[in-house]
């Protein structure tokens, strides 16, 4: 019995998963959800206490585990050998400068990320192999052995996840970030479900880094990943052709192929750029350079869009890579191009590189192996940890409040409490592996009330009132409600509300008449489609605001007590956790 355990690897965003002997996924999970802490920069995927209950719970004794990790062995090497070298040792870092460079981020910061990715390679493992010394210790016995380490490309374990994740049998797929090995985007192809390699860039320029700079500038940090907050705030501002001119100065489109700027245009059009912004950017952001960010990201992705259609000319396209988040463009993706039919992943980031890697170490083992089956296909978000209800059951004998319904006794009251305006904590099965809530990790609300989105701003999210929330609706319903619909599973694309609906949820049409939706079937997660069915009955609404249960700057919620500290310290009215509802 040989279980693939893939590790993604890099500086941020580290994650696990778990590949059983048949090859399907039995679990995925970011480090983030387990400790708490945002995006993990510089932690380990694996951490010892973390494996020891995942390996009791889904690998049997006398098993084999394969170790799968993103960066390739060659990448790995040279990275061994610069710290080996010395490169990577605090007095060699601050040698370098902090001025920008054409990676769009400053010299020793850029070294930094590397020694760190130095650092990610080598310990990747370590956590497993304690877990592992330590159940011998309390039992005798091992759980399992380690049979082997493998390594494979950064963009190929981006391919290897968007590819063999979506419902395609054939596709080409784009993957674009901040880096890979050896530049910042690569393209592949699937035929008959076999993976291979079309192009792989070159070179330190990059759209991820690219946007990340545009964050910076507009106010935000990059380092914390707030690069959300450019598309959130990019429909209030407006495109302003000199910082457009400024923008487009940093890259260039040469023979369909994208080229960026010099070091020192980089730093003359930074410098320009901060010489404009407004005092109170800090505070509320810079609209227009966000505007303008967006609008020049697009630019450069449709370039990579159409180089990968002139070299693997097909209909289906799969986008991966941190850029792939960007959901803003991929609403608009099919209709600047020639391909008709998009998959972008739940995990598209470097999280689903854990997935990636699994899958590849699965393939080298069973070269007959052609990707999932097919009715395993797309995968299911719903890959990580269920949370346990044991609180609620001890809060009971207490808390009068704290009652176990049923399903279907807290599915009513939670549709009437949302269709009363009242602001509900939802969690449900397994969690979403990804940044997005996709209904088992949910805050939600009534989407008609125009003050919907300001009340979970202020009194929930803690966040800036610019940040619009994504619409949940029954797949059945998406083309009454929107403008050339397109099944959307995992809030990966936006798309145009139908005008004459738009007043009827307010909370949930951002300010360009947009909204990132997530479309509900029975079928992908029937305890949230119940949910909005009921609230459809009393409403006539057949969709829901949703957003992440959290807070901001913080991770989604991993355990029952997060959520139950949630609802007591914001401004949640009802806290739905399984068959159990807690109400103030």
């Amino acid at each position: 019995m040989r279980y693939y355990l893939g590790l993604a690897t890099t500086f941020h965003d580290p994650a696990l998963a778990l590949v059983g002997p048949d090859g399907r996924v039995l679990f995925a999970e970011a480090a983030e959800r387990f400790l708490q802490y945002k995006r993990a920069p510089n932690c380990e995927p694996d951490a010892a206490t973390r494996m020891i209950g995942l390996l009791e719970e889904h690998v049997p004794r006398g098993s084999e585990i394969v170790l799968a990790s993103t960066w390739g062995p060659q990448f790995t090497a040279f990275l061994h050998g610069q710290a080996q070298a010395g490169a990577f040792t605090v007095e060699a870092l601050r040698q370098h400068g902090t001025a920008l460079n054409r990676s769009f981020v400053p010299e020793r910061a850029e070294r930094v990320f590397i020694a760190e990715l130095n650092l990610a390679q080598m310990r990747a493992g370590y956590g497993t192999l304690l877990a592992l010394d330590q159940e011998t210790r309390w039992t005798g016995t091992p759980r399992a052995a380690i049979a082997a380490q493998r390594r494979y490309p950064h963009h190929l374990t981006h391919a290897a996840y968007g590819l063999w994740g979506s419902p395609f049998d054939e596709a080409t797929a784009l993957i674009v970030d901040g880096m890979g090995e050896t530049g910042a985007a690569a393209i592949y192809r699937m035929r008959a479900n076999r993976i291979e390699e079309v192009r792989r860039h070159r070179g330190r320029g990059s759209v991820g880094f690219l946007y990340g700079l545009v964050t910076d500038l507009a106010g935000f940090d990059q380092v914390k990943g707030e690069e959300w907050k450019i598309m959130g705030l990019a429909p209030y501002g407006r495109q302003d052709p000199e910082l457009m001119g400024l923008l487009r100065r940093l890259f260039s489109a040469e023979g369909g192929r994208l080229r960026f700027a010099d070091d020192a245009t980089v730093r003359a059009v930074a410098d320009e750029i901060l010489s404009r912004r407004p005092a109170d950017a800090r505070e509320a952001g810079w609209a227009d350079l966000a505007r303008c960010g967006q609008d020049v990201f697009a630019e450069m992705m449709d370039v990579l869009v159409a180089e990968a259609e002139a070299l693997a000319p097909h209909e289906n396209l799969v986008i991966a890579g941190g850029c792939g988040l960007n959901s803003s463009y991929n609403g608009r993706v099919l209709g600047r191009s020639g391909f008709r039919r998009l998959h972008v992943p739940s995990a598209p980031g470097d999280d689903g590189t854990a997935i990636g890697a699994a899958w590849l170490a699965y393939a080298e083992d069973h070269p007959d192996w052609a990707g999932p089956d097919r009715q395993a296909r797309p995968l299911t978000p719903y890959l990580g940890a269920r949370v346990s209800t044991e609180p609620f059951e001890r809060m009971a004998a207490w808390e009068p409040r704290a009652r176990c319904l049923g399903h279907d006794g807290v599915t009513r009251e939670a549709a009437r409490i949302l269709a009363e305006g009242g602001l509900v904590g939802w969690v449900q099965g397994r969690a979403e592996f990804g940044p997005r809530a996709l209904g088992n990790r949910s805050i939600l609300a009534d989407p008609r009330p125009a003050h919907a989105k300001d009340a979970l701003n202020a009194k929930v999210k803690y966040r800036e009132a610019f940040r619009p929330f994504a619409p949940s609706i029954l797949a059945e319903a998406g083309p009454d409600w929107f403008e050339d619909y397109a099944d959307s599973p995992y809030m990966e694309r936006t798309l145009v509300w139908r005008e004459a609906v738009r007043g009827r949820v307010p909370a949930v049409v951002h300010a360009d008449g947009t909204g990132r939706l997530q479309s509900v079937t029975p079928e992908r997660n029937p305890a949230y489609a119940a949910l909005i069915a009921a609230f459809a009955e009393r409403t006539g609404v057949p969709c829901l605001l949703n957003t992440s249960f959290n807070v901001m700057g913080k991770p989604i919620l991993h355990t029952a007590e997060d959520a139950i500290l949630m609802f007591y310290t914001t401004g949640l009215d009802a806290l739905v956790v399984e068959d159990w509802l807690l109400v103030k």
